[in-house]
């Protein structure tokens, strides 16, 4: 099959890696999202391993679509979906891109979805139910230029929620965001990791998860068990590969997080627990000027406010200054990785990057920054 996977802006190369290491093939990098091609087994495996895509889409069609009415006769000859799609089953419509008369996606949409009921009417005598919350389908039309291509959204929820974090502290990183953070820095926990403004846990979390190869299965609406070629054999296969492993066996290196809020703290302590991670991170609620760590040199993380949602720019100024003496001072021989969304502010931690990758986070144009501290 041919799949779409979506993709934070700046982690492409590294969700295209992964889809190769689980076995997809003829992959293709996009902005926002990479292309492959795929049997159900990787299919169903990535749904459980992939840290960083949002969802996966299946290509399902591609036809000339130029207008109202290519797109109508389009829809409904390109696909089966008599077959597909149950009158008694309800469905919704996600449509993106435009071109020169069709610039709306709500219109768009409506059009998408009176084909196909139009259609069921005409073939069965009745027509499916549209709902937002809970559909047996979501279809995806994609506009490019005078091309659409319908595909089919495999789960309703993106694949970012793991479930582990109902809580959370202002701005949080998205689960897979922290993911393909902690993937670039190469941290393998053999060195002490140390996140020292580390709100609601999520880099730490992600770091030790990957680490441990935990898959991602917690109660997910699969919508592709409602596919007519859902293989249940393949898929419940594919589930008992993964490593039900007893996590106290593992042996890590010393994962540190400290939160200075007692609010924020609590809740990520909270969240680390309904992670089952509980027994590999040690947290501290105080100011990162007074931890003491006594450790071989590792990797400390680092997303302190940009001044933009959280603080106010003229007020970081001193913590940024601050945060560079403190590590200079306490941690030569460390590499620290610093998620910045603001320029202006990191020139005052008078350190130099190494290393700056462009990251998007939540609409915030940030960079990834290396550090060597000397």
């Amino acid at each position: 099959m041919n799949v779409v996977a979506s993709s934070p802006e700046g982690l492409e190369k590294f969700l295209a890696k992964e889809i190769s290491d689980f076995g997809g093939k003829e992959i293709e990098i996009f902005k926002r999202s990479v292309s492959f091609k795929c049997d159900l087994a990787v299919f169903y495996r990535l749904h459980f391993y992939s840290r960083i895509a949002f969802r996966f889409y299946r290509e399902v069609a591609r036809f000339p679509c130029s207008d109202k009415n290519s797109l109508y006769k389009g829809v409904q000859s390109s696909f089966d979906w008599i077959k597909w799609l149950p009158a008694d089953k309800s469905f919704c419509v996600q449509v993106t891109g435009k071109n020169f008369f069709l610039r709306h996606t709500h219109f768009t949409a409506l059009q998408v979805k009176n084909a196909i009921i139009d259609l069921q009417k005409k073939c069965l005598g009745s027509r499916s139910d549209i709902s937002l919350k809970n559909p047996y389908l979501i279809i995806h039309l994609h506009l490019n230029n005078e091309e659409a291509i319908l595909s089919l959204q495999s789960t309703v929820d993106s694949l970012h929620k793991r479930g582990y974090r109902p809580l959370m502290a202002d701005a949080p990183l998205k689960e897979n965001l922290a993911a393909g953070l902690i993937q670039i820095t190469e941290w393998e926990g053999k060195t002490p990791l140390v996140d020292i403004m580390c709100g609601s846990g999520t880099l730490l979390i992600e770091a030790i998860s990957q680490n441990l190869k935990i898959p991602n299965i917690t109660k997910k609406n699969y919508l592709f068990e409602n596919w007519i070629d859902f293989n249940n054999d393949i898929f419940i296969s594919e589930k008992l590969k993964l490593k039900n492993n007893n996590l106290s066996k593992f042996e890590i290196s010393k994962v540190i997080g400290c939160e200075i809020n007692i609010d924020v703290f609590e809740q990520a302590k909270k969240n680390i627990s309904l992670a089952g991670l509980e027994n590999f991170i040690e947290m501290h609620n105080t100011d990162f000027i007074n931890l003491v760590i006594n450790e071989e040199p590792g990797v400390i993380l680092c997303n302190p406010p940009y001044g933009r949602r959280i603080g106010h720019e003229q007020e970081l100024i001193d913590l940024y200054a601050q945060l560079g003496e403190f590590l200079k001072q306490n941690f030569s021989g460390w590499t620290l990785w610093l998620l910045s969304g603001n320029s202006k502010l990191t020139k005052f931690l008078k350190m130099k990057a190494s290393l700056k990758i462009p990251i998007n986070n939540g609409g915030i144009d940030c960079r990834w920054i290396k550090y060597l501290i000397n």
